[in-house]
């Protein structure tokens, strides 16, 4: 679910960083700067795992502060394709059943990923299963196993030519249906295998 990322980038440390140590200010800036957002192809941005290596600092006319191209390795989620992975239903539409993790809510089980004989109540706005006569709802905030079948990354920033050019907001909670909004780091799930779907599905 979380992997270790190599990374380069040039950061910026104001004066009013110069009386704490270089290493200290550089990670706050780097933790300011990447923390809970997404760059594409990578995935989403935890926290700074340590720094391997800082090069010169130099200064630029008209600005009092440091810039110094540093290599450090980031702590970012990107669960792989077919890992099993508990959330919460956060809400449900004809799209499908939209799932949080609590630090990233930007997850759908679409209708042909949910388990056979699924259906979309309209009444309650809610999906269920239809299983032995039995509609087995899934009710807002329920835990819910599923694995990951695809991923989407879309690229919601301005184009530029710095190394994080690519970086977009994070954790959103917008629903996926808001057209208004790309989302820059989307990930489709399924429950339709045995096993998947609500915690309470299999207890014994």
């Amino acid at each position: 679910m979380y992997v270790l990322v190599q990374l380069e980038d040039t950061i910026r440390i104001p004066p009013h960083m110069f009386a704490i140590s270089q290493k200290e200010a550089i990670t706050d800036e780097l933790n300011r700067k990447l923390a809970n957002r997404v760059i594409i192809n990578t995935g989403l941005c935890i926290c700074l795992s340590d720094i391997t290596k800082i090069g010169k600092s130099f200064l630029y006319q008209s600005d009092g502060a440091t810039h110094t191209l540093v290599n450090f390795r980031f702590v970012v989620f990107r669960p792989f394709i077919g890992e099993v992975i508990v959330g919460k239903i956060r809400s449900s539409s004809m799209d499908g059943v939209l799932v949080s993790l609590g630090f990233f809510a930007d997850i759908i089980i679409p209708p042909h990923y949910l388990q056979d004989n699924s259906k979309f109540d309209e009444t309650e706005q809610l999906w269920f299963w239809e299983y032995e006569d039995n509609k087995l709802f899934m009710d807002i905030g329920e835990k819910i196993r599923f694995k990951v079948k695809e991923e989407l990354f879309v690229d919601t920033s301005p184009s530029g030519p710095t190394s994080t050019s690519n970086i977009s907001g994070g954790d959103n909670t917008n629903t996926v249906t808001d057209n208004k909004r790309k989302i820059p780091y989307l990930i489709k799930g399924t429950i339709n295998e045995s096993g998947l779907g609500l915690i309470s599905w299999w207890k014994e």
